[in-house]
């Protein structure tokens, strides 16, 4: 067990080491704007990382406009928050006025019925210093009681629908992290988006994502992503007092194994990831999409031998 153990080890780190020093030699010579896809059947074009609140949040007004700033001039125009990441709406909105025009604003409401998710619009609306959002989402759609209460009467898709024709939003989607609410939510609503985990670890170890994967392509869905750098849940006793604050699961490990993640994820057929709120892997996130290659076989490999017996953050037919 344990030469295996230390063979997987010494294979990702091979692979990572090489993915590293590849970064790193592209670094010294001009990159290109990191690259946009298409969104679904939106056809908005989206760049392949998005820029998560969670990193401005708790950071100070001028830190949110120089990272904000940094971001957009890289080529980000994908932007993603919500009113539960602290003051990240605070720090967002005005960091982010002078691109406005510009970017895909994405928000999110925890408001289940058409009276508080109308409320928590209004609010963000006041706090991002915008008139609309381009894609409003439920945030964590993730019981099927959830589902079954804003599709019903008096349920947040009342606010939904009513705010797209105010041109309020322009886009509906909704974030989850059960598969097979996922999967019920496409198939009772034409939804434009979903965003939900897809990492190496959770494919392989945990069977979730096929399944997300497969509807949203069958319908036309933009398939927007998260945990691409994740790989764990943190040990009993660093849950609460933890070394990387933004996270509340265990991430890859930083750089190389961080950067493999989040090539595998962007060589699904998906439109963008959004990775961690800690500001030293988003900023890796960025570089790894400036030089963006799909994984090699051998990188692949190493990657997956890498997650193999690991604890994945979630497990199907969980409610979390």
């Amino acid at each position: 067990m344990e030469r295996r153990a230390f063979l997987r080890q010494a294979a990702i780190t091979a692979a990572a080491a090489a993915s590293a020093s590849q970064m790193k030699a592209s670094k010294g010579t001009p990159t290109a704007p990191i690259a946009r896809r298409t969104l679904g059947r939106t056809g908005e074009k989206l760049s392949i990382i998005g820029f998560g609140g969670i990193v401005v949040m708790d950071e100070s007004a001028s830190d949110s406009k120089n990272i904000v700033a940094e971001a957009f001039d890289r080529g980000i125009n994908y932007f993603d928050v919500a009113p539960s990441y602290g003051n990240a709406q605070e720090r967002l909105g005005p960091a982010l006025k002078p691109y406005r025009k510009d970017c895909f604003l994405a928000c999110k409401t925890e408001g289940r019925m058409k009276d508080d998710s109308r409320k928590q619009l209004e609010e963000s609306l006041r706090l991002l210093e915008t008139d609309h959002v381009d894609l409003y989402q439920f945030h964590a759609l993730t019981k099927m009681t959830d589902l079954d209460k804003v599709l019903g009467p008096g349920g947040a898709m009342e606010t939904m629908e009513a705010a797209k024709k105010e041109g309020k939003i322009r886009y509906i989607g909704f974030s989850v992290h059960s598969a097979e609410t996922a999967v019920a939510a496409m198939e009772r609503y034409p939804f434009d988006t979903i965003l939900f985990p897809l990492n190496w670890v959770l494919y392989t170890q945990a069977g979730f994502g096929p399944q997300i994967m497969k509807k949203a392509q069958e319908k036309g869905i933009g398939i927007l992503c998260l945990k691409s750098m994740a790989k764990s849940v943190w040990p009993a006793d660093q849950r609460k007092d933890h070394p990387e604050p933004k996270c509340w699961y265990k991430p890859a490990s930083f750089p190389g194994e961080a950067s493999l993640g989040l090539r595998w994820t962007l060589g699904h057929p998906i439109t963008a990831a959004i990775p961690p709120g800690d500001e030293k892997y988003f900023r890796l996130a960025m570089d790894v999409a400036q030089n963006y290659k799909p994984l090699g076989d051998h990188e692949e490999q190493a990657l997956l031998m890498g997650g193999k017996g690991v604890e994945p953050i979630f497990h199907l037919g969980n409610d979390v």
